[in-house]
């Protein structure tokens, strides 16, 4: 007879909900407060043999100047921007602790 430990089971899934909450939502902060100090990510188009890309170079072209403008019109001073980057820095770094712990967890867990 198996028996389940629903237990167990209730509290990985609580640990498992909260871990992914953490860092999507740290990533999602990270992403706006590079947007805040200026440094909005431009991804250059991939280019695959048989697939569709994704954007095109002119498109690039014009995000990457859009969003020079966009930070050229920025209200923020230059350490308010400065601060916004740390935060997103350290968003990023969050995220990269949680996910680290949570392997850390598989692999020595056992």
């Amino acid at each position: 007879m198996i028996e389940i430990n629903w237990l167990a089971f209730v509290q990985v899934f609580i640990a498992a909900l909260i871990a992914a909450v953490l860092v999507v939502g740290f990533y999602a902060l990270g992403l706006r407060m590079l947007v805040r100090a200026g440094r909005a990510p431009v991804v250059a188009p991939a280019e695959f043999t048989d697939a569709i890309t994704v954007i095109s170079e002119k498109e690039a072209r014009r995000a990457e100047k859009a969003a020079a403008k966009a930070a050229k019109r920025s209200p923020l001073t230059t350490g308010q921007k400065r601060l916004a980057l740390v935060a997103a820095y350290a968003s990023f770094a969050v995220c990269a602790a949680a996910v680290l712990g949570g392997l850390l967890l598989i692999v020595f867990n056992h």
